[in-house]
């Protein structure tokens, strides 16, 4: 089910007073003020030539540059964050400006899943936890995506990003962190967005959990994930467009049945896939 997702709505502005050295006066744009568990803000910054910081939800994110002038971040809002008022914090120098954004509960259900007895042994390895969450939080300077981002692989969503999860009847102890879409087992793959690959993880490397696995840079915090591959079609450091076939569908890792993992992560952290599909930054 696709999220409608409009960009540029309703920018929230402020102003900051001219820093008296030639520069514009700041300006700080959000443009929703209110998302949910598992969505994003869009917030932008102009009026400095020079990188301002940016604190949200208790953490740092770097800004990046764009072609207009601007300065840009995808602030991810955790699927688990707690909702409610959060402060948003831009500083320059010794100015600064803060707006108060709104963490709405997404209300999505428990999903029981049953994994056989070849599955619910696995458990994931170090080299795989290591690997994976270094890939994840690349942040390459350049804006490498251009155009929409568009679905990997056609088919039917057959579990929803953000569901709390429960494996054979045990405590929740993890949420679903993208999409999972059904296809006949070997059904291309393919790259949502123009990126390059910065991990291939595989099962005899020791992706016990995620199977053989992608994930692709598309620059500026953003990356996206493809998990349970049956085989693996790219090399690290190749850079692929939208639409580059990457591998194909599988049943490896932690799998109830031949499909398709698809996440998207900002600055590291999993986002509803479903924002960006179709639709261009």
């Amino acid at each position: 089910m696709m999220k409608l997702f409009t960009l540029l709505i309703l920018f929230a502005t402020v102003t900051i007073p001219a820093t008296g050295n030639g520069e514009e006066p700041l300006q700080l744009g959000v443009a929703q003020t209110a998302r949910e568990q598992g969505q994003f803000f869009v917030v932008t910054v102009t009026g400095t030539h020079t990188e301002p910081e940016l604190r949200f939800m208790d953490r740092s994110f770097r800004m990046f540059h764009q072609p207009n002038g601007s300065w840009r971040a995808l602030l991810p809002v955790e699927n688990l964050a707690q909702p409610g008022s959060w402060k948003l914090l831009v500083r320059h120098g010794v100015y600064e400006k803060s707006l108060t954004l709104r963490v709405i509960p997404n209300n999505l259900p428990l999903q029981q899943i049953t994994l056989d007895t070849t599955k619910r042994a696995l458990k994931a390895t170090e080299t795989e936890l290591t690997k994976v969450t270094a890939a994840l939080h690349t942040e390459t300077p350049e804006q490498l995506f251009a155009g929409t981002f568009m679905r990997p692989v056609a088919g039917a969503t057959s579990s929803l990003f953000g569901l709390k999860r429960s494996y054979n009847g045990g405590p929740v102890e993890s949420y679903h962190k993208g999409i999972d879409i059904s296809a006949p087992k070997g059904t291309a793959v393919k790259s949502t967005a123009k990126g390059r690959v910065v991990l291939t993880g595989r099962e005899e490397e020791g992706f016990q959990v995620h199977g053989n696995t992608v994930i692709i840079d598309h620059g500026q915090g953003v990356t996206s994930i493809y998990m349970h591959l049956s085989a693996i079609t790219v090399s690290e450091g190749e850079l692929v467009e939208a639409g580059t076939v990457i591998g194909k569908v599988g049943h490896t890792g932690v799998s109830t049945a031949p499909h398709l993992h698809w996440g998207i992560y900002l600055y590291g952290t999993s986002v509803d896939p479903e924002l960006f599909e179709g639709k261009s930054l």
